[in-house]
């Protein structure tokens, strides 16, 4: 896996702690830090693998982002049945059905990733029962 060098907010900044990153915010647009923050793939999620001194001040927080280690993580989400194939990077296509209590429905619709945003599918896991009837699977992506 690669290592990459980030910022996070310092209460998020510790060794194990998983996020998705949402990607740049209109705070961001004149940080000088924004190199360092802003190098991550929006909608992945990311896992902290070590901390580094460095502490500053965030406008966006209105607290303190530290330095930090993270890797990407494989992460699960559920797609159409036409767009479910190892290794296949594919346009996402959120659940457009509305059942916010069905099991699957954060993985329709997961944190961070819009309409057509890309993903890389590294594994087709398993069929979904639909409540909807939709052909659906999850896939592990990267």
């Amino acid at each position: 896996m690669v290592t990459v060098i980030t910022l996070v907010g310092s209460e998020q900044a510790e060794i194990g702690r998983r996020f998705v990153y949402l990607g740049a915010q209109m705070e961001c647009r004149t940080c000088k830090l924004k190199g360092i923050c802003l190098n991550l793939d929006k909608g992945s999620e990311y896992v902290v693998k070590s901390l580094r001194p460095p502490v500053h001040d965030c406008d966006l927080s209105e607290d303190k982002v530290r330095v930090v280690e993270v890797e990407k993580v494989s992460r699960d989400i559920v797609l159409e049945k036409k767009y479910a194939m190892d290794g296949m990077t594919v346009s996402f296509k959120p659940s457009g059905c509305g059942q916010i209590g069905c099991p699957h429905y954060f993985k329709c619709n997961p944190a961070g990733l819009d309409v057509d945003d890309k993903v890389t599918i590294d594994k087709v896991v398993s069929k979904v029962e639909c409540p909807v009837d939709e052909s659906r699977f999850i896939v592990r992506t990267r």
